[in-house]
């Protein structure tokens, strides 16, 4: 990946730019205006992102945007209205800010919207941003059923579309109003729906993340997103373990993969789950130590993005989400000294967000990208 910083006014872009092909940016927008109200430095982050898309567009369009709010609630309704899927989601940033962003532009892909915040690019990407609330026939209810009527619905609308749950969706996202009390509900709803789905240990589940986070709507207590390929079949997956560092999940109850890689013609995605400081055997490594969390968890990473033939120099972006704020500047310092200084300044955003595990002080996602060359697989 190519990594660049941009600045301007009030605001700072970090860029990741696979450049041949199908040229795609992953872009983290922050902004610098510290003490300033919310809509000030709402102003500074949306002007940024409109400078960046007309310097950088060149018939790149933004196909997914991702909020970070510290108050959901009442910051939502001032956010602007954007021709692409979107996520909103309050998870703090802790560099002392209201909001940040992340967006990714990917080559000709504008799409159709197709309800319920679902969007389909013309090469058959689909995109879930948020449900609102009493939207495509998803009513609030216990976390549990929740889980299953998004799930449901994204189903439906990828059987509409010639493709499935099982054979297409690549990554999702569970945000989770006070995870410690209803992540259980999301988990048994997903494990519902995946087993209905012939999803299992004998086939395979899909990349997730599950984690804190407040839909801006009060009564809603988790908000869904999603990513699939209606294009993709089951040999241009593979399913990443880690398994001389990481645990399968499901011995733990839960239904996900550590890591997906797609493979394309000149390109392979990689989409890494949200991953703490764990062992092979299920075990919290450095429990209440966040800097043997900190560095254990970049080493699973690492482990699965070698699993699919990447490193650290092929992400396009690092979403990092800690359960305790006063943490922060320990793990900016570790980045900084780990990631940083060997491979450039890789996009990413630290937020407040406790894991689904209370052990856990801090989790990472991420999603990389490497050349090849497979003239027999699908274009992207």
């Amino acid at each position: 990946m190519h990594y660049r910083q941009l600045q301007y006014p009030g605001a700072t872009a970090e860029l990741a730019v696979f450049p041949d092909g199908r040229h795609e940016i992953h872009a983290i927008i922050r902004t610098t205006l510290r003490g300033a109200s919310f809509v000030e430095q709402l102003m500074s982050v949306t002007s940024a992102a409109a400078a960046l898309e007309a310097e950088h567009g060149r018939g790149r369009d933004t196909v997914f945007r991702r909020y970070f709010l510290s108050d959901a609630t009442n910051q939502a309704p001032l956010l602007p209205t954007d021709d692409c899927a979107i996520s909103i989601v309050q998870q703090p940033p802790l560099d002392g800010t209201k909001v940040a962003l992340w967006l990714l532009l990917q080559k000709d892909g504008h799409g159709e919207d197709l309800g319920c915040g679902i969007r389909r690019d013309r090469h058959g990407i689909v995109w879930a941003g948020d449900v609102r609330e009493n939207d495509c026939d998803i009513s609030v209810a216990t976390p549990h059923l929740l889980t299953v009527q998004y799930l449901e619905n994204f189903s439906s609308r990828l059987t509409e579309l010639g493709a499935g749950l099982k054979e297409n969706c690549v990554r999702t996202w569970f945000f989770v109003r006070d995870v410690d009390v209803n992540y259980g509900g999301v988990v048994s709803g997903r494990n519902e729906m995946f087993n209905a789905a012939g999803l299992s240990r004998d086939t395979h589940f899909i990349a997730s993340t599950g984690i804190e986070g407040r839909n801006p709507s009060p009564s809603i207590p988790v908000s869904f997103n999603a990513y699939a390929d209606t294009r993709l079949s089951d040999r241009d997956m593979t399913f990443l373990k880690g398994a001389s560092h990481l645990n399968p999940t499901i011995e733990y109850g839960v239904a996900f993969e550590r890591g997906t890689a797609v493979d394309y013609a000149d390109r392979r995605h990689v989409f890494i789950s949200g991953t703490a400081s764990i062992d092979n055997r299920g075990e919290i490594v450095a429990p209440g130590d966040i800097r043997g969390q900190t560095l254990r968890m970049l080493e699973n990473i690492e482990v699965l993005l070698n699993e699919a033939e990447c490193g650290f120099a092929d992400v396009a972006h690092l979403i990092v989400y800690l359960r305790d704020t006063a943490d922060y500047a320990t793990v900016d310092e570790i980045f900084r000294r780990e990631i940083d200084d060997r491979y450039g300044r890789i996009p990413r955003v630290m937020v407040l967000a406790p894991v689904c595990r209370p052990g856990w002080l801090i989790e990472t996602e991420c999603m990389a990208i490497r050349r090849i060359h497979r003239p027999e697989r699908i274009p992207f």
